[in-house]
């Protein structure tokens, strides 16, 4: 009797009601924008010899600044502080048009990009220049180059994630009944082995940690509702994403012992972490 209410909880679980791996934290639209852009912080100087009023200028540099803060990128329109990185705005003449520039440089105060404007006539630029207009489209063509920029560091950082695997710390799991907890971090720690994961020891700076919490609550007909929540934070400690597990299982099934459910359960979840780490390691 008790071999066949295993097996028929080992069922319940792998079936997962439909559900079996329900994950959230997809990067979706926000995959494209600038999560980590090179510097700690990008100022803008104001911008002279340009062609424009000094009331100009420093709208123009507000105008950028603006824009770029809405892309998520750290920015301060001003004289740049110790450690901060620079965007300059520049322009240049060609025939009867003005370019404006816009370029790079780190901390250091090496230029590392630079990325043009749409041409502008000369006649408009200085007399009647549509700023906010040229910052609307100076803002795509600065964010791209950013991009760029961080793509390449990350390519020559050795302790990339580009360059390698992501180290997951697994903090165990929580409010399972009996055995489950041990049971269940066992068993997961198994399967992202399997998968290939790398496990961060205690004394290593992990990209991810993941955390398993198990509640169960009483449900109609005599069954139990146990929902399995595993969550991925990233190194920095905000939610890279979930998995869910949700059954309906019969009353005290799990109040001692979870045996091989544990690994089914595992082996269901591993897949679904897996998804949610890889949605956030920057491709090469």
């Amino acid at each position: 009797m008790r071999s066949f209410s295993v097996l028929l909880c080992l069922v319940a679980l792998a079936g997962c009601g439909g559900l079996p791996r329900p994950f959230e934290g997809h990067p979706g639209a926000t995959a494209t924008r600038l999560a980590e852009p090179p510097p700690a912080r990008l100022a803008i100087p104001l911008p002279r010899d340009i062609f424009l009023a000094a009331d100009a200028a420093a709208e123009l540099s507000q105008a950028i600044a603006d824009g770029l803060l809405a892309e998520e990128v750290p920015i301060l329109a001003g004289a740049p502080q110790t450690g901060d990185w620079r965007l300059t705005i520049g322009t240049e003449t060609r025939g009867s048009e003005i370019v404006p520039l816009y370029r790079v440089f780190d901390a250091a105060g090496e230029q590392r990009g630079l990325t043009e404007g749409l041409p502008l006539p000369a006649d408009q630029w200085v007399h009647n220049p549509p700023l906010r207009r040229i910052a609307g489209e100076a803002v795509p063509r600065i964010a791209a180059l950013l991009t760029r920029i961080e793509a390449q560091r990350r390519l020559s950082d050795p302790d990339s994630l580009v360059n390698r695997a992501p180290r997951i710390a697994f903090t165990g799991v929580t409010g399972a009944p009996g055995d489950g907890n041990i049971s269940l971090a066992r068993a997961m720690r198994a399967e992202l082995v399997k998968a290939g994961e790398e496990l961060a020891p205690a004394t290593t700076r992990a990209d991810f940690t993941l955390t398993g919490t198990v509640t169960i609550t009483s449900a109609p007909g005599n069954l139990q509702r146990v929902e399995i929540d595993w969550r991925v934070t990233d190194a920095k400690g905000a939610e890279a994403g979930r998995v869910v597990q949700l059954n309906e299982v019969p009353a005290g099934m799990l109040a001692i012992a979870w045996g091989d459910v544990a690994y089914v359960v595992a082996q269901e979840a591993a897949g679904g972490v897996h998804d949610v780490i890889a949605n956030r390691v920057p491709k090469r």
